[in-house]
């Protein structure tokens, strides 16, 4: 159940608590709908030294995300108490597709790519899942991919004793490849977690962007993300390359971009993704 301490910041802020209704399939935060005396909330908590400034992150992600035309949560507290943290939302109801959801939401993620600034990152880390994103400015894409994605989780893999010098070595031959093997774009603000599991439709059959890890990265790795566990159909593939096509040979990089996503399940899951790492470095290298 909600902690007291998130409780009471619930009732002094929204009113008397009527019900609380856990969400289901999150395996790294506690969460759910919280019907107050004066409106219904999302809410999820979680330790607040397990991950500090995980939720002020997301805010910050999520109210980036806002710019765009999609549809995002609205942020409207962060709690910081001594034992917990949490994230109250404005919470949105699901609902069912319809013929149009899947292109129009292809499109607007690509009109959300077109967000830009000079560098690609951010002026804040983040976290990709449980573990901390790093998000320092690079004026270079493939230096901010290796530097601030790709190396934080091959030290982590080393220090669990998931990676060898023989993968590292494979990395290390992967990165003086990248400037042949990468296309070069302007940064694009990106969901940076877009997996099916961090999108939802509402009850206007829209789609709804949850659970970020923001940041200003080249556009590909959100699609990159999207193929790697399946779930986006070839409807929201086609509204995007109708409002923003992609350069060619896109399939060829995923796999590239889809390293990172690997290692994080790698360093939070264990050794069963190893072998898909080694294969994709073995493919490029």
């Amino acid at each position: 159940m909600i902690p007291e301490e998130i409780k009471t910041c619930l009732i002094d802020n929204y009113g008397e608590l009527q019900s609380f209704t856990p969400a289901s399939g999150g395996c790294i935060n506690n969460g759910g709908t919280a019907k107050c005396k004066s409106q219904e909330l999302f809410l999820k908590w979680n330790s607040a030294s397990l991950y500090p400034g995980m939720f002020a992150a997301e805010a910050k992600g999520l109210n980036l995300l806002r710019k765009s035309e999609l549809i995002v949560p609205e942020v409207l507290e962060v709690i910081n108490g001594q034992t917990y943290e949490a994230l109250i939302l404005e919470n949105i109801r699901s609902g069912g597709q319809n013929k149009n959801t899947m292109e129009k939401f292809g499109g607007q993620l690509a009109q959300m790519h077109r967000i830009t600034q000079k560098k690609y990152g951010l002026d804040h880390d983040n976290y990709m899942g449980s573990l901390k994103q790093y998000n320092k400015p690079h004026e270079n894409w493939i230096e901010f991919y290796i530097a601030q994605r790709l190396e934080p989780q091959l030290e982590i893999a080393v220090k669990k004793g998931l990676a060898d010098l023989q993968l590292q070595m494979k990395f290390e031959k992967l990165y003086k490849l990248l400037p042949k093997l990468l296309v070069i774009e302007q940064p694009s603000l990106v969901h940076g977690d877009l997996w099916s599991g961090n999108y939802m439709i509402n009850s206007d059959g829209n789609a709804v962007l949850i659970d970020p890890a923001v940041t200003f990265a080249n556009r590909e790795v959100d699609l990159a993300m999207t193929k790697l566990f399946g779930g986006f159909s070839q409807e929201f593939y086609s509204g995007y390359e109708a409002e923003y096509p992609t350069e060619k040979g896109l399939n060829e990089r995923l796999d590239i971009y889809n390293l990172y996503p690997l290692l994080i399940h790698l360093n939070l899951f264990g050794s069963s993704y190893r072998s898909q790492i080694i294969s994709i470095l073995n493919y490029f290298i």
